[in-house]
């Protein structure tokens, strides 16, 4: 009993932080939370909504379904936050689930000055980046990660993720090795750098909660070695911790070539199924013929080369929290940040104790980790 009460004073502790913290909250503020009826993301999901209105703020909580990788989310959800509500929170099992009407008619938004517009393929997307909202969406948290790697020094963090940040977006290209075999060449001009540092009080900004890491989406077409994954990575099928080592030939940006053990043909298979159901949304209308091949293609896409930087995560094969873990790098396969490489699956793999070095263009070279170890 005393322990059921101690893990609740934690869990409502964490909930606080996340509200009064990290997004700010302020008083009469709308806020929607999108759950599922499972039990850990229910618990999180009612101490969230519990310290919303303690701040005085004006809490909406949904439940749908749970949702993968590939799977739509429910219509009601899509409609809930067409009403952009100031704030938006998603606790989820797994995922949010996609947008069925954004991704066969993307929301097109005219740009100022110019005669092109942006495309926007999920209307959560569109709530953050042109409503300006503020938001955090956690993938699988459950309350023992949630009340353990939440409350943190946040000024610690947002310091570090600065300086990581700085630094990649000064670069052209990004060197990673670590001792299970990664070698690769990671470019990346003309990108820049995101935290997900716990700043999430400013419109428009959000990011995963736990936070804890610094990404870039690389270059495209301009990666090239050899990625070998030790630590846990995603499937469409739940994440699988890595017993077998998997190695990935990169080549282009594109991963060519995936072998090893159990592990890699899961991984082979959720790349397989991601390429085979583009071209089935596009042969039954779910999705314009060219972009359903361009969704195809990127399956295979190199989408993010991510640093973790919470000192309270672990790798405990759950990526919500294992691609904030210290002393790791992740690089995931698919769909990119910067929204100029679609595909229906983001599958991020973690690489222990990386080496981590950066070249700028006036060919100075700096070297940001070293063996796990931020410099």
């Amino acid at each position: 009993m005393a322990k059921a009460k101690t893990t609740d004073v934690m869990l409502e502790q964490a909930a606080l932080v996340a509200v009064r913290d990290i997004l700010r909250l302020r008083k009469g503020e709308r806020v929607i939370i999108v759950t599922n009826p499972e039990p850990d993301v229910d618990a999180i999901s009612r101490a969230l909504y519990r310290q919303v209105e303690g701040i005085g703020g004006v809490p909406l909580l949904i439940y749908q379904p749970v949702k993968g990788q590939l799977d739509y989310a429910d219509r009601a959800v899509i409609q809930a936050l067409s009403s952009e509500p100031d704030v938006f929170i998603s606790i989820s099992s797994e995922k949010l689930g996609k947008d069925r009407d954004a991704m066969a008619k993307p929301i097109r938004v005219k740009r100022r000055g110019r005669r092109s517009y942006k495309k926007y393929d999920h209307v959560f997307d569109y709530l953050l980046y042109e409503a300006r909202s503020r938001s955090f969406w956690s993938p699988g948290v459950t309350v023992d990660m949630f009340s353990r790697t939440v409350p943190i020094d946040y000024g610690l963090l947002r310091e570090r993720a600065a300086r990581l940040g700085f630094a990649l977006s000064r670069a052209e290209e990004v060197h990673v090795t670590s001792p299970s075999g990664t070698d690769v060449v990671v470019g990346v001009r003309g990108r820049k750098a995101s935290k997900d540092d716990g700043a999430f009080h400013r419109r428009g900004s959000g990011g995963n909660v736990p936070a804890g890491e610094v990404y870039i989406s690389p270059e495209l077409k301009a990666s090239d070695g050899t990625l070998v994954f030790d630590g846990s990575i995603s499937s469409d099928r739940g994440e699988i911790m890595i017993q077998r080592p998997i190695t990935c030939l990169l080549e282009g940006g594109f991963v060519t070539k995936v072998s090893g053990g159990s592990e890699a043909r899961k991984l082979r298979g959720t790349l397989d199924r991601s390429e085979k159901r583009a071209r089935e949304m596009a042969s039954d209308g779910r999705l314009p013929p060219s972009q359903g091949e361009i969704y195809a293609t990127n399956a295979y896409n190199l989408g993010e080369l991510g640093i973790g930087l919470n000192p309270a995560a672990k790798i405990m094969g759950n990526m919500l929290e294992d691609e904030k873990a210290f002393r790791t790098c992740h690089f995931a396969i698919g769909a990119n940040y910067d929204d100029d490489a679609p595909a229906l699956t983001h599958l991020d793999g973690m690489m222990r104790e990386p080496t981590i070095s950066v070249r700028y263009p006036s060919g100075r070279r700096r070297v940001l980790l070293e063996k796990g170890n931020l410099l």
